[in-house]
């Protein structure tokens, strides 16, 4: 697809242009924008969980408060000690006890703040947990219902495998960070924020050094940032095409083995294997490298406190609790620094996945519902095009003011050379992509004017390839109308000349397929198919190559089982079967954006100039191999 041209033709912005360069840079660094994008993915579902957050949040706030309490007895203790050895403290035993009551008080004050503290942060862990995982989940629905809106411009460009990876790991690694990252990260920032307030009433200058450690490890942390998130993109990218790469060379594992690939293949599966470990080891690395550094300045101001401290003891301005209690803090105090440079590498590589998750949904959805759809309960099969024109996929103009009018009912076959727009024209009537300009009718209504799920119900599509999924029978067939009863679906299968088969399967209709349905034959995949067709119960029909790749008597069930489809209906077919084109109301041959030939099969052969005659005279003396249409 040309750079500039969507898929309908329609300009799109450049992807050189001045804000995609400056949405680069800004990917360079872990700023703010990175922590935003994905807390903007994230914002619109935490209402829905807001009593869970609030449970989670005041728990965490009972954790702090108990965890700055926690230190006291120990201080009330040592200076009862203290005291009672001789040493002149001020209040040694505050609550008038003797020295044996005091510590025994202090004991029992211990144990019931360590059993709080433990049950509070219990609770709030649990309380975040249970709103990540259901985040994650209804974020996961969110991104594939998104997914699956996006037009085919999208599908064709897009791997698989990358998207999947988006899916599953990097949400994974969202839901993951948020619980064992993020949680204990306010934690941590709301403990020492209310131990430097309570350590600068104490003693300022204590609660200076640690003010000076914390602005060390927010100096060290802003360096080393940048690199963890850009090493941590490399690696969610690196193991999005791995998994692509692995998809890719799974799903052709026939040609894989039969072209003697598996060498090459594997080579280039290494290949991006290596780079993905390399970029982990990359951001583990620097993580620890971070952790490490913020080791060294906590190193530091423990041993500046613990000076400090003694020599205030020594001249009688502080307690021996109060070194202790000081101590303590300050243990309490540089444990969210350390936690804080591990978690920021966590959050860092989240983030990396955030932001693939936010680059998927900032994906544009083309093809939208109007905002007041008409109703389209009904469809008699008539199909009318006015006036489209369309681009291809290079920007080349591909239909140019083309008419087209089918009455309900009428069997029509589209021929014509390669890459003349047979399938995109008819993927119009789905919606699938849409035209440049013009009107396109299906059953009297303009498709522009319906919901897409309405006026897909009236159109049932048999592609080149069947697709079937790893479900049962039943249920592949199902798929057509779901709510259609078991009845409905082994008469369709017949209708299909697939129930002779199907009940040859070791559970017969409740026989689970396997991938893509690679455990029948390609004649049985298309006749299961048409049987889905069948109970669509859709006025018009869509064949593209619905017979190509079969064998002589695969294609002659096939083609008995497409009669029984199209009866009735309105039925467009896209097709290199000269016996299928034969028994058809009308033909059409399209080339250079024009219908340059509309009649039935019998007028057109009467023309020996015509297009169809000399095509068909080809057929006749060099049939063209299925595999070469």
């Amino acid at each position: 697809m040309a750079v500039g041209t969507s898929r309908t033709g329609r300009p799109r912005p450049s992807t050189s242009s001045a804000p995609a360069r400056t949405r680069r840079r800004s990917k360079d660094s872990l700023d703010a924008s990175a922590l935003r994008r994905t807390l903007h993915v994230v914002r619109p579902h935490l209402p829905r969980h807001l009593g869970l957050v609030l449970l989670g949040l005041v728990a965490l706030l009972a954790d702090v408060a108990f965890r700055v309490l926690e230190p006291w007895p120990m201080k009330f203790a040592i200076d009862a000690v203290s005291s009672a050895l001789g040493a002149s403290l001020p209040d040694a035993t505050p609550l008038g006890l003797d020295l044996t009551g005091t510590v025994v008080a202090c004991a029992l004050s211990l144990v019931i703040l360590v059993g709080a503290r433990a049950g509070a942060n219990y609770l709030s862990t649990v309380s975040f947990a249970l709103v990540g995982a259901r985040v994650a989940t209804e974020l996961r629905t969110r991104v594939f219902d998104h997914v699956q809106s996006l037009s085919l411009r999208y599908h064709q460009r897009a791997s698989i495998g990358d998207t999947s990876q988006r899916l599953v790991g990097d949400m994974g690694r969202l839901q993951d960070v948020a619980v064992t990252a993020g949680l204990p990260l306010i934690g941590n920032v709301l403990t020492l924020i209310v131990l430097m307030v309570v350590m600068t009433i104490l003693q300022p200058s204590l609660a200076g050094i640690v003010l000076v450690a914390a602005i060390g490890y927010l100096l060290l942390s802003r360096n080393s940032s940048p690199g963890i998130v850009r090493a941590s993109r490399s690696t969610r990218k690196g193991e999005g095409a791995l998994v692509g790469s692995a998809a890719e060379a799974l799903g052709a594992i026939r040609v894989v083995q039969s072209y003697g690939l598996e060498g090459t293949v594997a080579s280039e599966f290494a290949g991006g294997n290596e780079k993905a470990m390399k970029a982990g080891v990359k951001a583990k690395k620097l993580a620890a490298g971070l952790e490490r550094s913020t080791d060294l300045v906590v190193g530091i101001a423990q041993a500046a406190v613990l000076l400090s401290g003694a020599l205030q003891v020594l001249r009688g301005t502080m307690t021996p609790g109060d070194l202790v209690l000081f101590v303590m803090y300050l243990k309490i105090a540089m444990k969210p620094l350390r936690d804080m440079a591990k978690y920021t590498g966590r959050i860092a590589r989240a983030s990396a996945s955030g932001e693939r998750i936010a680059d998927l949904l900032d994906e544009e959805v083309e093809i939208q519902d109007p905002p007041r759809p008409e109703p389209m309960p009904t469809c008699d099969g008539t199909v009318d095009l006015r006036g489209v024109t369309a681009r291809d996929g290079h920007g080349r103009p591909l239909f140019r003011d083309l008419d087209l009018h089918v009455p309900a009912g009428q069997h029509v076959g589209i021929l014509g050379p390669s890459g003349g727009g047979k399938s995109t024209l008819v993927s119009y009537l789905l919606r699938l992509a849409e035209p440049e300009s013009g009107t396109l009718r299906v059953g009297g209504q303009d498709v522009r004017r319906v919901r897409r799920e309405d006026l897909r119900r009236h159109v049932a599509i048999l592609p080149q390839e069947s697709v079937l999924f790893t479900v049962s029978v039943r249920e592949n067939i199902r798929y057509g109308r779901i709510g259609a009863t078991d009845a409905e679906v082994e008469e369709a299968a017949r209708r299909a000349g697939a129930h002779g088969f199907v009940s040859a399967l070791p559970d017969g209709y409740d026989t689970v397929l396997g991938n893509r349905g690679d455990t029948l034959s390609g004649g049985q995949r298309q006749r299961l198919a048409i049987a889905r067709a069948i109970i669509r119960r859709s006025s018009v029909v869509v064949l593209d190559e619905a017979t190509t790749g079969l064998d002589p008597a695969s294609k002659a069930q096939v083609n008995e089982s497409i009669r029984e489809l199209s009866r009735g209906r309105t039925m467009l077919s896209i097709t290199h079967d000269a016996a299928v084109v034969a028994g058809l109301d009308r033909v059409l041959w399209i080339e250079d954006g024009a219908i340059l030939e509309d009649g039935s099969p019998q007028d057109l052969t009467a023309d020996p100039d015509s297009h169809y005659a000399r095509w068909m005279l080809a057929q006749s003396t060099h049939p063209v191999p299925e595999e070469a249409r």
